[in-house]
């Protein structure tokens, strides 16, 4: 079972882990497009919109699924302790404990990714609000 419970943290801690490189890759790659961005190029309103929120689903996704993924890990966590204590016949609370204390570290870790991720997520759509009264503002001055 000890077998189990590491192939369940590797992949939990893996995907959330690639969860994260994605969140930070998008999150810099907005912030790098946002500084360089000339919106008085642009003629076309929805061009821009689509510009302006390239990967900004990514991130999304991202901050919504993160916790429910740190969730999994921890129901499965839990479940290979109750089976543990199970086999065991007897039940020492010093066993529960700890089993229950690593299984509750794969949602911890879901939400380290998530919040920063919603936190990149607002931030973006704000400069995208603030990018697009730019424009407009150019086009009705033009």
């Amino acid at each position: 079972m000890e077998e189990i419970k590491l192939i369940v943290d590797y992949a939990i801690f893996g995907i959330l882990g690639l969860m994260s490189l994605l969140a930070l890759t998008y999150a810099l790659e907005r912030w790098f497009f946002y500084r360089r961005i000339n919106v008085t190029t642009y003629t076309v309103m929805e061009i821009l919109e689509n510009d302006l929120t390239k990967n900004l689903t990514a991130l999304s996704i991202i901050s919504s699924n993160a916790p429910y993924i740190g969730l999994l890990g921890t129901v499965v966590g839990i479940m290979i302790t109750f089976y543990d204590m199970g086999q065991a016949g007897e039940i020492e609370s010093n066993v529960i404990l700890i089993g229950l204390s690593l299984a509750l570290k794969a949602t911890a870790l879901g939400l380290v990714v998530a919040i920063p991720s919603l936190m990149a997520y607002s931030a973006c759509l704000r400069k995208c609000d603030v990018l697009m009264g730019h424009w407009k503002a150019h086009q009705h001055a033009a």
